[in-house]
């Protein structure tokens, strides 16, 4: 019997064939491509002096983004076949599939093979510069633009702000804005965008009106930006302009791209108001990145039960909605629930190198030792996933958690690959808590090798060196920071409250509510030593601002400082601003101490609020009198 596809060519002319594969291409119908590609190689084909057809194959598969078998064709092509289509379309392929480093080596092979350079090829160059954060690349390319005559293509000079703005690299962007002699909506989008990022909302409101054209981008840009800074309000009025006044309509892009922002600063608000309007755009059969988002959002924002809900009705799931799944159980310290959900998703799905991190990061935060131990030994025999730095840094954490950090030093030692700063951060972190000074000090001594601006760090050992009374290597090591001008990260939180986020840093005194919020302190500190809260200076051992001099501060000037931590003015904040009963959710940008996390469970029960407090680990939800992660965190 003849394959079907033989009728339609029954001369096998290259010339017939090779308007199909552009059409596969053109329309991503790859396994139609493929069928044709093997009728190719079966017939004879492929190995017809200039036919062409290895050339049309490349673009087939480069377009189609499966970049081996694109590669592999390219190579055989012979060099007197190929021309400056052939690299740009491999090339291309490297930008779009986020492959970076293979499109900057593509680059270097065209001028080593002497092949003249277009404005297509000048754009890929500078996304994988924009990808890489490359900015000494990019100004060689900038300059080869200029050079080659490049600079008044509108499509390069986009290209080249929007590597500046990713690189932050703003006075070289708006230089070279207002140098172009025309400018589209795109042009304007990629300086908004940068505008947002490295400026602030307001600068970027003001570039906003006085762009002379806006697609969906460009408001969507403004609308995140809005999010992602706490102005819900603002974000509603101009999400409502944008629908209502201008026409425009979101599609799932601008849905996705309006979660993650709802993700990251915590606005639950408008994450709703996206679900809603996702369902009736779209209804039950959602699409799956949106509903994925969706996960994730409610997760991120302290509704872990939410999330499930909506993961539960979502019709079709994909490994990456699982991950999102038990990632967001994860942060939340539900690692039974993980347990139990991952063999329905096996049943489902097969999962990737990120399930195991989300189910390792679950077994570390609930203390499930036995169980992480179970599927990390696991990985590679059982699922074929070759243990990566993300799986050892899990397991350390798993392990320096629960006491064994003898055995987490170990599996470091025992490793295939070098341990990078989230592997040794984690195991100085489990030396703290359970007072391995001598081992901190190794570690350390690696992680300065690593990052030596990382304050963090050094803080860590330095209250460890107070703490078992080694005052004077404690203030050696704060005054190597003054030295090198490295100042500690600031502790913030934030609450949202009234379509507004308000944020706080410790001893903070700006907020308009100040008065009230410190009276409702003083209430609080009263009540919680009469419930036998006694402050922990541990968690103060230096005091505040820069916390480099040792100033012999003294028990009561720890507490005090204790006493207005950024969490602790949050949580007040919090309880004079809304109605009893409800609920509080604070985000800050650094590990909860422990001062804090013991007050705010009394404060739950004395105030009669459930309290969630994101931290940059995980979330800790404290409700009469009790936290979810169980003292284990």
């Amino acid at each position: 019997m003849k394959w079907p596809i033989l009728r339609a060519f029954p001369s096998f002319s290259p010339r017939y064939l090779r308007p199909f594969i552009r059409l596969c291409a053109q329309q991503s119908a790859f396994s139609v491509g493929k069928k044709l590609h093997a009728l190719i190689v079966t017939t004879g084909l492929s190995t017809t002096q200039n036919s062409f057809l290895l050339n049309t194959l490349l673009h087939l598969y480069a377009s189609c983004g499966d970049i081996p078998s694109a590669r592999k064709l390219f190579d055989e092509i012979p060099h007197s076949s190929k021309d400056i289509a052939d690299w740009t379309a491999l090339m291309s392929s490297f930008s779009r599939q986020n492959k970076p480093h293979d499109a900057l080596r593509s680059f270097a092979e065209m001028l080593e093979n002497g092949v003249d350079i277009d404005d297509v090829v000048m754009v890929c160059l500078f996304t994988a510069c924009a990808w890489l954060r490359d900015v000494g690349m990019g100004s060689q390319g900038h300059g080869c633009v200029v050079k080659m005559g490049f600079e008044g293509r509108v499509k390069v000079c986009n290209a080249v702000m929007d590597m500046y703005g990713k690189c932050g690299m703003m006075g070289e962007m708006k230089r070279v804005f207002s140098e172009m002699k025309e400018k589209n909506v795109v042009s304007w989008t990629v300086v908004l965008d940068g505008v947002l990022k490295w400026e602030d909302v307001r600068s970027g409101r003001l570039m906003f009106d006085e762009m002379p054209e806006r697609n969906e981008v460009a408001w969507t840009i403004m609308i995140v930006g809005y999010v992602g800074s706490g102005f819900s309000k603002e974000s509603f009025m101009l999400l409502s302009e944008m629908l209502f006044h201008w026409g425009f309509k979101l599609n799932y892009i601008t849905l996705c791209s309006l979660l993650s922002a709802c993700a990251q600063s915590g606005d639950v608000v408008m994450g709703r108001w996206v679900h809603v309007y996702g369902l009736k755009m779209m209804g039950m059969e959602m699409d799956i990145k949106v509903g994925t988002a969706m996960v994730d959002t409610y997760a991120k924002c302290g509704r872990i039960d939410t999330a499930v809900k909506v993961f539960e009705y979502m019709t079709r799931r994909n490994v990456v909605a699982w991950n999102a799944m038990l990632s967001g159980l994860a942060m939340h310290g539900r690692g039974s629930v993980v347990m139990d959900m991952f063999p329905r998703m096996i049943e489902e799905v097969k999962p990737d190198d990120l399930t195991f991190v989300a189910v390792l990061s679950a077994c570390s935060h609930s203390a499930l030792i036995d169980q992480g131990s179970y599927y990390f030994d696991r990985l590679q025999s059982v699922y074929g996933i070759t243990p990566k730095i993300d799986h050892y840094a899990c397991m350390v954490d798993l392990l320096g958690r629960a006491g064994q950090l003898e055995e987490a030093e170990t599996l470091i030692n025992q490793m295939p690959i070098p341990p990078n700063e989230v592997v040794l951060g984690s195991l100085l972190g489990s030396c703290n808590s359970h007072g391995k000074l001598q081992l901190a000090e190794r570690v350390l001594q690696k992680l300065i090798e690593m990052n030596p601006c990382n304050t963090e760090y050094h803080i860590l050992l330095s209250n460890m060196y107070a703490l078992a009374g080694k005052r004077d290597k404690a203030n050696a090591l704060r005054k190597v920071l003054k030295t090198k001008g490295i100042r500690k990260v600031p502790g913030m939180s934030s609450i949202h409250v009234d379509g507004h986020v308000h944020q706080f840093s410790a001893g903070d005194k700006s907020h308009p509510k100040t008065q009230e919020i410190y009276v409702m302190l003083g209430d609080m500190i009263q009540r919680l030593r009469s419930a036998g809260y006694v402050p922990n200076p541990a968690s103060q051992v230096f005091s505040v601002s820069d916390g480099i001099e040792d100033n012999a501060t003294d028990l009561e000037e720890k507490e005090q400082a204790l006493f207005s931590h950024s969490e602790k003015l949050a949580v007040c904040f919090g309880l004079v601003s809304t109605k009893p009963g409800t609920t509080l959710y604070v985000f800050k940008n650094l590990r909860i101490c422990q001062d804090c996390h013991a007050a705010l469970k009394i404060v739950s029960n004395i105030y009669n609020r459930e309290i969630v407090v994101r931290d940059r680990n995980r979330f800790h939800c404290f409700k009469q009198g009790s936290c979810s992660c169980c003292d284990f965190w």
